[in-house]
C-alpha cells in the first residue's frame, strides 16, 4: 500500500510540475495585446514573447534529459523548477521587450530541465501497460487543461491585476512543486559526468531550431527571397550537422536507434502536425476574440473555458477507457478528425460573430485532444525499452515543443500575409487562411495515423524487480 502512495504522489507532483509548466506556455497567449501596448512590441517581435518559450524549451529538451541520466533525474526536476521560478519572476518584473524576450528563454531552459525526465519517470515507475495508460491519461489530462485553462487564468490576471501577475503567481506555486518533488519524486543515483553529455550535439539542435523558427517569423517582413532561403539553408544545415554528430559521438545526445520503431517516429511526426495547428489555434483564436470581437482579455479568457473543460472530461474520463477497448491508433484518429472538425468551422467566423453559435461548438470539439494526447502519447512511447526511456521521453517532448513554435510562428505569418489590412474585416479574411492552414495540418495528421502508426504495439519491457523496487521505496 506504501508504494502505491509513493507512485501516486510522484504522478502528483510530476503532473503539477508539468501543469504549471504548460499552463506557462499558455497563459501569455490573451496578454500579448497587454504585453504590446506596455512595451511596446511590433508585431513581429511580439511572437518571440511566445516562440522564446517554447524554442528554448525544445531545443534543450534532448540535453536536459542526458543531463538527467547524468546527475539523476529528481536532481535535474528540481533544479528545473527552481530556474522556471526564478525566470518567472524576470518575467514579471520586465520593463521592456528585450528584457520580457529573455526572461522567456530563461523560463524555456528551467521548463526543458523539469520536463525532460517527465515521461521517463512515468515510464519506469508504472511499467504495466494498463497502468501506464491510466498514468499517460493522466499526465495527458494536466497538459490538455493546462494549455486551455492557461488562457482563463491569463485572462482574469490580467484584467483584474495587470499581464506581469501571470508570471508572478508562479514564485508561490513552483516554491511549493520543488518541495514536494523533494518529499515524492525517488532520488536516482546518476551514471555521473564521466559518461559523457553531448553538448555539441545540444548546440547544434538548440541552434537550428532557433533559426528555423525566425526564418519563419521573419517572412512576415522580408518574405521569401533570398534572405529567407538563405536562413532556412543555414537552420537545415545545422540540423544535419546534428544528425551527423549523432552518428559519429561516442555518446550521442539521441542515439538514432531510438527512431527505428515506427510508431515511435511516425507519433513523433503526427505530434509535429498536431501542435503546430493547436498552438497556432490558440494563439489566432484570441487575437480574434479580442481584435475582431472586441473582447476584453478576461471575456476572452471565460471564452476559452468550455474546451478546458470538454478536455478535462475527455481526458481523464474518457481516453483510458477507449484507449483500453479500441486501441490507442483508432482513438487518436478520432480524436484528430473531432479537432479538424473544430478548425473547418472556424474557417466561416463572421465579423459579428456571436459565442454561442460561432465559438462554443468549436471549444466543444476541441475536447477531442483529450483524446489525442494520452493515445499518441502512449503510442510515441510504446518501443521504448527502460534504458532509452529518458531519450525517447526527450525526442517527444522536443517534437511537442517545436511543433508549438513552428505552428505560432507560420499561422501567425500566415494570417499576416492572408490580410490586406487593419480593419476587423481585413484581419478575420487573413485569420480565415491561418484557420485553413491550421486544418490542413490536422488532416496531414490523420493521414500520417493512418499510413505510418501501427495498429498495435508490443509491450515495452518490464522493469527488474530490485530497480523498481528501488525507484518506488524512495
Amino acid at each position: 500500500m506504501g508504494r502505491v502512495r509513493s507512485r501516486a504522489g510522484a504522478l502528483a507532483v510530476l503532473c503539477a510540475g508539468t501543469l504549471m509548466i504548460i499552463l506557462d506556455g499558455s497563459i501569455v497567449t490573451v496578454a500579448l495585446p497587454a504585453m504590446q501596448r506596455d512595451l511596446g512590441f511590433g508585431d513581429t517581435g511580439l511572437t518571440w514573447v511566445v516562440n522564446g518559450y517554447v524554442i528554448a524549451f525544445g531545443g534543450l529538451l534532448l540535453l536536459a534529459g542526458r543531463l538527467g541520466d547524468l546527475v539523476g533525474r529528481r536532481s535535474v526536476f528540481v533544479a528545473g523548477i527552481a530556474v522556471f521560478t526564478a525566470a518567472s519572476v524576470a518575467c514579471g518584473l520586465a520593463t521592456g521587450p528585450g528584457m520580457l524576450i529573455a526572461a522567456r528563454f530563461a523560463q524555456g531552459a528551467g521548463g526543458a530541465l523539469s520536463s525532460a525526465v517527465g515521461l521517463g519517470m512515468i515510464t519506469t515507475l508504472f511499467p504495466e501497460p494498463a497502468e501506464r495508460t491510466r498514468a499517460l491519461s493522466a499526465f495527458a489530462f494536466t497538459g490538455a487543461v493546462g494549455a486551455s485553462l492557461g488562457q482563463v487564468l491569463g485572462g482574469v490576471l490580467t484584467d483584474a491585476l495587470s499581464w506581469h501577475w501571470i508570471f508572478l503567481i508562479n514564485l508561490p506555486l513552483g516554491l511549493a512543486a520543488a518541495l514536494a518533488a523533494l518529499r515524492y519524486l525517488p532520488a536516482e543515483r546518476g551514471l555521473g559526468f564521466a559518461a559523457g553529455a553531448d553538448v555539441l550535439g545540444g548546440v547544434l539542435v538548440t541552434s537550428g531550431t532557433m533559426l528555423g523558427v525566425y526564418t519563419i517569423v521573419q517572412t512576415e517582413q522580408h518574405g521569401w527571397g533570398t534572405r529567407t532561403l538563405a536562413l532556412g539553408a543555414g537552420s537545415l544545415a545545422l540540423i544535419g550537422g546534428f544528425v551527423l554528430r549523432q552518428v559519429t559521438a561516442s555518446v550521442p545526445l539521441m542515439p538514432l536507434r531510438v527512431l527505428r520503431g515506427r510508431n515511435v517516429w511516425g507519433a513523433n511526426l503526427v505530434q509535429l502536425t498536431l501542435l503546430a495547428a493547436m498552438f497556432g489555434f490558440q494563439v489566432m483564436i484570441a487575437l480574434y476574440m479580442q481584435n475582431v470581437l472586441r473582447y476584453d482579455a478576461s471575456e476572452t479568457g471565460l471564452a476559452m473555458l468550455p474546451a478546458a473543460a470538454a478536455n478535462a472530461v475527455v481526458s481523464l474520463f474518457v481516453s483510458a477507457r477507449l484507449i483500453t477497448r479500441f486501441g490507442p491508433k483508432a482513438v487518436l484518429v478520432t480524436g484528430l478528425a473531432l479537432l479538424l472538425a473544430a478548425r473547418l468551422l472556424l474557417t466561416r467566423v463572421p465579423v459579428d460573430g456571436h459565442f454561442a453559435v460561432d465559438l462554443l461548438p468549436v471549444m466543444i470539439l476541441t475536447g477531442g485532444f483529450g483524446l489525442v494526447m494520452p493515445a499518441l502519447t502512449g503510442l510515441g512511447m510504446s518501443g521504448a525499452r527502460p534504458a532509452d526511456a529518458g531519450v525517447v521521453s526527450g525526442v517527444f517532448n522536443t517534437t511537442q515543443q517545436i511543433g508549438a513554435a513552428l505552428g505560432v510562428a507560420a499561422l501567425s505569418a500566415v494570417a499576416a500575409a492572408g490580410s490586406d489590412g487593419t480593419s476587423r474585416e481585413a484581419l478575420t479574411r487573413g485569420y480565415h487562411v491561418a484557420f485553413w492552414a491550421g486544418a490542413g495540418l490536422l488532416a496531414a495528421g490523420i493521414v500520417l495515423s493512418l499510413t505510418v502508426l501501427r495498429r498495435s504495439t508490443p509491450a515495452p519491457e518490464p522493469v527488474d524487480a530490485p530497480e523498481q523496487d528501488t525507484l518506488i521505496a524512495h
